[in-house]
């Protein structure tokens, strides 16, 4: 059998379904122990610890499930062979073959596949080499797009549960000298309304909508006294550090907040256009790299634990929790989505980069053998990034520092 398995995300930086050669029988099982063992001694010795890697897991579970349902359903409707759909990695607990398919649940609960009939080997006509370039590149691509749609849903229903919100709109409380906002004419205690035509019903808000238009001149509503005032301030690519795309500081009017929840027919379409925002937000970043605003900031799956508990001990109840990590479980979703697009060798978008350098080829493949050794190497390097990356987050968090700080 030349079948290949087809493993989801292990965590946010490192994710996407890519072959993994099955079988292996120690090693599982040295893992399993070890995550058992984890569990003990963060039981008795770090409980605050283990709440936040079990909150993590379960948001990541989640999202890995959504991802590989999404390539587990277009192979479906392209007629792929679907060997295995399972979650976690092995050793097996449970298992259950339901048509053709089997569906089990593993002991390592760090990620999810779907095992496919090969990727490269075309001989077999159901294995997904062997269908038309449209349609792997479908399959290939649905994981990614899949979860780039659920933030809609996520933010949606975190709009819809009871949460809290800031009733104070942002007001200036600091312009700094021959920056854009001063140019423009931004003055002490000036309280924004509206930036680009959008309500600013508070700091969050007013920040989050100067950030998507970085890079142009944006048109900014202020209240100064009793008359509203319209302002053109240019959003900058590559602040000095300190002082903000526009050059101002801002706080809240006043210090209240209120308990919301959406009805239906507002949330989805907020939830819309939240994701659409966090969209523009990631390219924005991602473009203030190349402008000089300084490099990504990384985090592993220590680190992004360690954030989930954060925002989870915001509140002072478990319902009050909710929201924000819905919150956070979209934009890890779009993290994900972003990621598992670009052409990396081991991520989706390193397999569609091999689809179409094949149609460059006008329909030559690359070997096989050469194109899994890509995607191995590019999984070697992934480990290592992600010893890297975890080291880092655990001298973090020794040290009592944040992602927030």
């Amino acid at each position: 059998m030349n079948d290949n398995w087809r493993e989801g995300e292990a965590h946010a930086a490192e994710s996407g379904p890519r072959s993994f050669p099955g079988g292996g029988k120690g090693s599982p099982w040295f893992g399993a122990a070890l995550f058992a063992a984890v569990i003990v001694f963060g039981y008795f010795f770090a409980r605050a610890a283990l709440g936040s890697a079990a909150l993590f897991l379960l948001i990541l579970i989640g999202l890995v499930w959504f991802h590989e349902a999404a390539h587990f359903v277009t192979a479906k409707i392209f007629g792929v062979y679907v060997h295995e759909f399972g979650l976690g990695f092995p050793p097996r607990i449970w298992g259950k073959r339901i048509g053709e398919t089997e569906y089990t649940i593993n002991w390592l609960p760090i990620g999810g596949f779907v095992r496919l009939e090969g990727e490269e080997d075309a001989s077999k006509p159901r294995s997904l080499a062997a269908k038309p370039r449209w349609q792997r590149f479908i399959v290939l691509v649905s994981g990614a797009v899949a979860n780039l749609i659920l933030p809609v849903l996520l933010f949606a229903i975190a709009l819809s549960f009871p949460h809290e919100e800031s009733i104070g709109r942002a007001v200036v409380t600091g312009v700094i000298a021959n920056a854009p906002a001063a140019e423009a004419g931004l003055q002490f205690g000036d309280v924004i309304y509206a930036v680009d035509g959008r309500n600013t019903k508070n700091v969050s808000e007013a920040s989050r909508y100067i950030n998507l238009y970085r890079g142009r001149a944006v048109d900014v509503t202020v209240k100064r006294g009793e008359e509203l005032i319209d302002l053109k301030v240019f959003a900058r690519w590559a602040p000095p550090s300190g002082q903000g795309p526009t050059g101002i500081s801002i706080g809240a009017q006043y210090p209240f907040t209120e308990t919301v929840a959406l009805p239906p027919w507002q949330s989805i379409p907020q939830g819309v256009r939240q994701t659409w925002d966090s969209l523009l937000l990631a390219r924005n970043e991602i473009i203030s790299w190349f402008k000089g605003a300084g490099g990504p900031q990384f985090a592993g799956p220590v680190g992004i634990a360690q954030t989930t508990g954060e925002v989870a001990r915001q509140t002072d109840s478990a319902a009050g929790a909710v929201s924000p990590l819905l919150e956070l479980a979209a934009l890890l979703s779009i993290n994900l989505g972003i990621l598992n697009l670009l052409p990396l060798p081991m991520l989706d978008g390193g397999r569609v980069l091999f689809l179409l350098i094949e149609v460059a080829r006008r329909g030559k493949r690359i070997a096989p053998e050469k194109e899994a050794v890509v995607h191995l190497v590019g999984l070697a390097a992934f480990i290592v990034l992600a010893v890297v990356i975890t080291f880092f987050d655990i001298s973090r968090i020794a040290n009592g520092d944040s992602l927030f700080r």
